[in-house]
């Protein structure tokens, strides 16, 4: 066992003395030591009730024989920070999780892991920590939330909330209106209940085979869900025992290339947030797997987009997907479309991919369609590029709600502040394309989400009549014609820096361009011209991720050589 290394032989007196002092007996140090991964936090409403799921975790384990060990992780709200300076710190703290995972685990030389997350950034850190360390790795969320209702009924939840804001300033909703989505929207413990970035990280870990069927779906705070905890921790126990099998089911056997590419198929028919493009690329890079932005486009064409859950279909969440049949439904469906859709590959549950959804079957075709009766015939995400954007923009396609074909006059903002702004002092008119620019990984610094800015135009009813790119990036609430991620981005001197006022942009979704119509020689008289606004800090933090982060197209990794 790899924890043999701080608790065998006669030179380890020392370091069993210290462990004693937490309460292990003679009969433990023959057992696997488990590292149990926590995120709890008061502050978000998915994670401030993990401290008992890493109680039930525990007992589990100690029930099955070995060893755990809880360490916790920090965690940012991203809806909480959203709006505000606090955002700039979101992106960043998947870095600190995942160092934090690897500091813990090769420190302490633990054998395996179970992990577990929730909302935002900390699913994906988590992963990049555990990849890092590389032993067998049970991943188990704290599961979503209920969908909300309003007092006469109709299902809301956060995305409603922050619209509501829109149409309060444009005087189509009351200030009663506007308490009663505040007081419902989000009713109980659990991830944001729609296909936010979340919940979509938590369905993709199923689709990668590093957590059990029913991560992504299953409701918070449910004799269910404690009971997939229970599994969670005695399968991690199950592998940990076996010498065998510890090497089998290290994480990068099952987190390998095949896992990446399920989880983008599976990220395509369920219309997922764009945040899983940075997140898995970043994955990807942790796992050794060479899998670049441009791939994205040729999963998205052999997709069909069968399940659309809020924001993209306001009626339909989380719970109404796992009443349906949940993930494993929607992998079955969608790989009926051919035998290469989804790859057979190991998972962490003991059986391979395919068998794991052999059985599942779509049990309500209104809330997961059939590949007969798709959304649409691509996936629900799509990679731009063009003169605006050489190395990649990302667009949520499965949120478009106007037109996938714009060209419109650019009107552009330095940050998100002057754009929240100017939309709400009316500088934004139907037939414009709002730019947002300084916001990327390296501008923002920290690539801050903008629901408020989306949020507002929706809910000025501008939502088809407008677009806005960034290279910043959106809350996976956000919906509309709205692109991001754009690189290279304004502060490395990108395209999207170079834009003025009235420029006229182009997009069209089904080709894959976001371009600007000006010829080579105007944008290299701009380039001659040009210098990148760099923003003043007063964060050490966010001057060292400045320093060391790469931009969106590379998934906003951090350089590890200088």
């Amino acid at each position: 066992m790899r924890s043999n290394e701080i608790k065998k032989g006669y030179d380890r007196t020392p370091h069993r003395s210290l462990l004693r002092a937490t309460g292990l007996q003679d009969e433990d140090f023959d057992k696997p030591f488990i590292g149990v991964a926590n995120s709890f936090i008061e502050l978000i409403p998915g994670h401030f009730f993990l401290n008992k799921v890493g109680e039930i975790i525990k007992e589990e384990i100690k029930a099955n024989g070995c060893v755990p060990f809880e360490f916790n992780t920090i965690g940012v709200d991203d809806g909480i920070a959203m709006g505000h300076d606090g955002m700039l710190f979101s992106l960043p703290s998947r870095e600190l999780i995942a160092n934090s995972i690897e500091t813990v685990m090769n420190a302490h030389k633990l054998d395996a892991m179970i992990a577990i997350p929730n909302c935002d950034k900390i699913v994906p850190g988590m992963i990049m920590g555990a990849l890092r360390v590389d032993v067998p790795t049970v991943f188990v969320s704290g599961g979503p939330m209920q969908k909300g209702h309003t007092k006469d009924g109709a299902p809301i939840d956060l995305a409603t909330a922050f619209e509501a804001v829109g149409k309060h300033e444009s005087g189509e909703m009351s200030d009663e209106e506007l308490k009663d989505i505040e007081c419902n929207a989000c009713p109980s413990g659990g991830s944001c209940s729609g296909m936010f970035t979340a919940n979509s990280m938590n369905t993709l870990m199923e689709a990668m085979g590093i957590a059990l069927p029913g991560n992504g779906t299953i409701l918070a705070l449910t004799p269910e869900r404690e009971e997939l905890y229970r599994q969670a921790a005695r399968r991690i126990c199950e592998i940990a025992k076996d010498e065998k099998a510890r090497e089998e089911y290290k994480l990068k056997n099952i987190l390998n290339e095949n896992a990446v590419r399920n989880a983008f198929a599976v990220d395509m028919a369920m219309g997922g947030s764009s945040n899983t493009v940075l997140h898995m690329l970043a994955i990807a890079k942790e796992a050794g797997v060479n899998f670049n932005l441009e791939d994205i486009n040729s999963i998205s064409k052999r997709v069909s987009h069968i399940a659309k859950i809020s924001p993209s279909l306001s009626t339909v969440h989380m719970e109404d997907i796992n009443t349906a049949g949940g993930v494993n439904a929607v992998m079955k469906e969608m790989s009926k479309r051919g035998d290469d859709i989804l790859i057979d590959n190991p998972t962490i549950g003991g059986i391979s991919t395919l068998e794991k959804i052999k059985d599942s079957e779509i049990k309500d075709t209104n809330i997961i369609h059939t590949i007969d009766n798709p959304y649409s015939e691509v996936g629900g995400l799509a990679i731009l590029y063009g003169n605006l954007a050489e190395q990649g923009a990302v667009i949520k396609t499965a949120g478009i709600t106007g037109d996938r074909v714009f060209t419109g006059k650019a009107v552009c903002f330095d940050g998100q502040p002057e754009a929240i702004a100017g939309i709400v002092g009316g500088k934004v008119k139907a037939g414009d394309v709002v730019v947002i620019r300084y916001e990327g990984p390296k501008g923002g610094p920290g690539m801050q989400e903008m629901l408020a800015p989306t949020s507002l135009i929706m809910g000025m009813g501008l939502g088809d009549k407008v677009a806005l790119i960034t290279d910043g990036r959106f809350s996976g609430a956000t919906r509309g014609a709205s692109i991001g991620h754009v690189s290279p981005e304004a502060a490395e001197g990108g395209m999207i820096g170079l834009l003025k006022d009235g420029d006229e942009i182009h997009i069209d979704v089904d080709q894959y361009i976001l371009s600007v119509n000006l010829t080579d020689e105007e944008i290299a008289e701009r380039k001659a011209n040009f210098t990148p606004l760099k923003k003043p800090l007063n964060s050490s933090w966010l001057g060292q991720y400045r320093a060391l982060v790469t931009n969106a197209s590379s998934g906003a990794v951090l350089k590890t050589d200088l």
